[in-house]
Formats: C-alpha cells, sequence, structure tokens
C-alpha cells in the first residue's frame, strides 16, 4: 500500500517539474470549456475539471459561484480586492481529519506515514497549488510545517524549507498567486508542550525563535504581505506551577525580537498576533482583542503589531465575531481576518466555513466603514468535516464559505452607503460635538464645575432611547435587499453608477 502511494506520488511530482508547468500555463490552456470551467488538465483534483466560474444564484452546478465576482466593483474596488481571500494549507492540506476519537478520514495520501518526506512536500503543494488555481483566489497562506514537516535535525528540516519554498515560487510565478501571510508552527512539536515564548526551559525559546526567524525571512522572500504569530501553547493549563509575570516578560521579549529582526532584514510587511482564549491550554495570555491590545502597550509593541481575528475564537471568548473586529478597529489595531465560524452547540474550535451572511455582513460593514482592509485579507483556515471524504468537498466548502462572504460585502456595502449605522450613531453622540462635550474632553472643566453647573439647574438629563430594535430591523432590510441576481454590471451602474466586469 505504502509503495503504490509513493509511485502516485511520484507521478504527481514528476508531472509538476518544470518542463511541463508550462502546460498549465494560461497561454496553453485548451479553450475547451466544460460546465462553465476552463480546463486546465487532470492532476490530484480531477473531479473538478477547470477553473471555477461565476454561474449566478440560478446556476445549477455546485462547482460555480453564486456571487462571487472577483471584477465586480463594490464601493470603487473590485470584489476580489475587497476581500483579498486566502487558501490556507495547514487545515485543507495538512490535517487528516483526524480527531481525539479517531483517525484520519481524508484522502490526503503525502500524509501517509513512511512516505519519503521532500516528496510527500512536493505532492502536497502541487495538489495545493492545484486546488487555489482552480478555485481561482488571489492569495494563500502556511505554517513552515505544512511544507516541510520536521525531520531528524534542525538544518535538515530547514534544507527541507528550503527546496519546499523554491517550489512555491514556482508556482506562484506560473500563477501570479500572492502570499497572504506566513507562520511558524510553535505548537505541534512535543517540545512545545509547555509552550515556545513563555516555556519554562530558555532552550525551547531559542529553537522558536530559530524557527520564526527563518519562516519571518521566507515570508520576505516571498513577498508575503504579513507575518502571523499565533501563540498556540502561551498559556497555561494550571497556575500551581506557573509564574504568570516571568512568562509574560518571556512572551513580551520574543516579540521585540521578532520585530527588531523584521526591520533588520527589511520585510515591509504588517506583524499580526491572533488571539484566542484557551484550548489546548486552560488559559492563553492572547485571550481577546483587548487583552493583546494591552499587552502590546504594556511593552511598547503597539507600533509594530496588529491583530489577525479569528471568527471562532471571538465566540470562544464569549464575544461576537462583530465585537472583536469592532474592538480592533477602536484600538487601532485592526489587521487581518481568519474568516471560519464555531458551532454555538461546541465550547470548542471547530474552525467550520462560514455560513451566515448576517454575522459576516456586520464585520465587514465596520472593516468597509473604517476605510477597508489594507494588507490583510479574509484566510480560509477552516476544516471540513470529518465526514467530507470526496476530494471536491474541498471544493464545496471553499465555494459556498466565499459566497456567503462576498453576499455579506455586497450587504455590508450597501449598508454603508445608505448611512445604516453611521447616521444613527452620529445623531446619538451628536451631544459631544457641543459646547458641553468638547469642554469635557478638551479638560478645560474640573469635576467642581460639573458639579456646579448640575446643581444650578443648568442640566437635568431624561434618558434617550437607544433604538436597538430599530437599528435591528434596518440592518435586516438592508441584507434582505441586496439583489443577488444582479451581474455586476447592473448592480453598480443602479445603484452608484459604477461599472464592473467578469473574469475571462
Amino acid at each position: 500500500m505504502a509503495l503504490t502511494i509513493s509511485l502516485t506520488i511520484w507521478r504527481w511530482v514528476e508531472r509538476a517539474r518544470p518542463a511541463s508547468r508550462c502546460a498549465l500555463t494560461s497561454c496553453k490552456r485548451s479553450a475547451h470549456r466544460q460546465r462553465g470551467r476552463t480546463e486546465i488538465g487532470d492532476a490530484f483534483f480531477s473531479e473538478v475539471p477547470g477553473r471555477i466560474a461565476y454561474g449566478g444564484p440560478g446556476s445549477s452546478d455546485p462547482l460555480s459561484f453564486a456571487v462571487y465576482q472577483p471584477d465586480r466593483v463594490v464601493l470603487g474596488k473590485r470584489m476580489e480586492d475587497q476581500l483579498r481571500i486566502a487558501v490556507c494549507l495547514w487545515h485543507s492540506f495538512n490535517w487528516p481529519g483526524s480527531d481525539v476519537f479517531g483517525v484520519g478520514t481524508f484522502d490526503r495520501p503525502w500524509l501517509t506515514p513512511g512516505v519519503d518526506p521532500g516528496t510527500a512536500s512536493h505532492a502536497k503543494l502541487d495538489a495545493a497549488f492545484e486546488f487555489i488555481e482552480k478555485l481561482g483566489v488571489p492569495f494563500f497562506a502556511f505554517h513552515d510545517r505544512d511544507v516541510a514537516p520536521e525531520v531528524r535535525t534542525y538544518a535538515e528540516t530547514r534544507a527541507n524549507l528550503d527546496t519546499s519554498v523554491d517550489r512555491i515560487e514556482g508556482h506562484m510565478a506560473r500563477m501570479g498567486a500572492r502570499l497572504l501571510w506566513g507562520t511558524a508552527n510553535l505548537f505541534g512539536h512535543p517540545r512545545y508542550a509547555a509552550g515556545a515564548a513563555t516555556n519554562p526551559d530558555p532552550e525551547v525559546f531559542a529553537y522558536a525563535a530559530a524557527q520564526v526567524k527563518t519562516m519571518l525571512e521566507v515570508t520576505h522572500r516571498l513577498g508575503g504581505a504579513n507575518y502571523v504569530l499565533w501563540g498556540g501553547r502561551e498559556g497555561y493549563e494550571t497556575l500551581l506551577n506557573t509564574d504568570l509575570a516571568r512568562e509574560e516578560a518571556q512572551l513580551a521579549r520574543f516579540l521585540t525580537l521578532v520585530a527588531e529582526h523584521k526591520h533588520r532584514i527589511g520585510f515591509t510587511g504588517t506583524l499580526l498576533i491572533e488571539p484566542k482564549p484557551q484550548e489546548p491550554t486552560k488559559h492563553q495570555y492572547d485571550y481577546d482583542v483587548a487583552t493583546v491590545v494591552g499587552f502590546l502597550q504594556r511593552h511598547d509593541l503597539a507600533g509594530e503589531y496588529r491583530l489577525n481575528i479569528e471568527a471562532n475564537h471571538a465566540t470562544l471568548a464569549g464575544h461576537s465575531f462583530h465585537h472583536e473586529v469592532a474592538s480592533a478597529i477602536a484600538l487601532g489595531a485592526f489587521g487581518s481576518i481568519d474568516v471560519n465560524r464555531g458551532d454555538y452547540q461546541n465550547g470548542w474550535d471547530t474552525d467550520q466555513f462560514p455560513n451566515s451572511v448576517d454575522e459576516l455582513s456586520l464585520a465587514l460593514h465596520e472593516i468597509l466603514a473604517a476605510g477597508g482592509l489594507t494588507a490583510g485579507g479574509f484566510n480560509f483556515d477552516a476544516k471540513l468535516r470529518r465526514q467530507s471524504v470526496s476530494r471536491s468537498d474541498l471544493f464545496h466548502a471553499h465555494i459556498a464559505g466565499i459566497d456567503t462572504l462576498a453576499q455579506a460585502l455586497l450587504a455590508a456595502a450597501d449598508m454603508v452607503e445608505h448611512g445604516t449605522l453611521a447616521a444613527p450613531r452620529e445623531e446619538r453622540y451628536a451631544g459631544w460635538s457641543g459646547q458641553l462635550g468638547t469642554a469635557i474632553l478638551s479638560g478645560s472643566v474640573t469635576l467642581a464645575d460639573l458639579e456646579r453647573r448640575v446643581a444650578a439647574g443648568g442640566i437635568d438629563p431624561r434618558p434617550r432611547s437607544g433604538q436597538q430594535e430599530l437599528l435591528e430591523g434596518l440592518v435586516n432590510r438592508r441584507i434582505w435587499a441586496v439583489d443577488r441576481v444582479e451581474g455586476p454590471k447592473d448592480a453598480d451602474a443602479s445603484r452608484a453608477g459604477r461599472a464592473g466586469g467578469r473574469r475571462s
């Protein structure tokens, strides 16, 4: 069985050598069309013969987009540029579909024990970039261990990573794909059982620093827009053996070293931290947006880092995704989005693909109202369910998630254009622009001054309605008002005189 799988992987690797890669370039694609998709050729995802196209909401083809149109103009920018969607190699190609009660269920031959690590990594990368090309999204993201599993020594692992990065560069050049972010896996190996930067052993700290240095340089080499630090085990399982002050100091020192190296190598991308409250630890130091921002401010790092917000992590922390996005924007720390969701009946990080336009539209409204994404994007670091064992299920999951995100974008843009929330908010706080409000905020009045005004009878406020129910209804009306049938030209021309086009 292992020999058969190895031979199959070898064939994938041979197929992707430079001599045959040119067969996948746009200039040599067959003009044949099948169900609206451009023929690319048989490979790992042979069930999906070509690029996913826009079919519209009335299409009966599940391998087509119902809403997402990359060239459709939304608030002056192409939909693709507003969303900056990325496929993540971590859960989609490096997770076998296992859980605590069972082994992997997915058809991922490169994860089979005994397969040569280099051969497996190359096959994995070829399948991943075949998927990205057929899905037609502009970005990808990965951990170091996604493309170069750890072997006997650090030097060998580093050499394998370099080889994989060479292959990634080839795929990027061929496809025009871009790296949204890179990161280092500082949680999977047993050495990180007690954390990486916060580990009680300084040698573990040093090993983690070496990994991050390497991966930061790889991200820089590949032109990555961001570098993410996810503290998967930076926390504690019990306070009985934990020195909180010491571990905070260690984490601050680690993040300082990373920021210093970023500037040393000339990396101009954004450093991101991804908050998470717990799991796998009992408590993590990057609990939520407010916690991370407070930590950065305490250690003079607020100017060096922004936040990569995951929807499922927000709900694990007892917040809504909307809250975490709004908090990051209000605190000047918003960076990027890990767009997944949890299950409301489960108290853990289920990492499911997004399916709620209502939830995403509110978060997107905050982002658009603040000027939209810059270096960040929406990465799909989400898991298939263990019973979704068909190779094409990965396409169905991403297509549905991307359509949900696209529909939420349209609803959010509609709310921005209509001032659905902006106008009521401005009216609610209008008094702070008046004489009393400006005097308070400027510091020109004291507590005694305010008491004298109230005692003199000049101030006697009455309660005002917060209009929550009205606003909830208005938001729903705007979500319902977005016409899913409108094409890129019709929608923008009828609403704001903008014109868009469809990707050929």
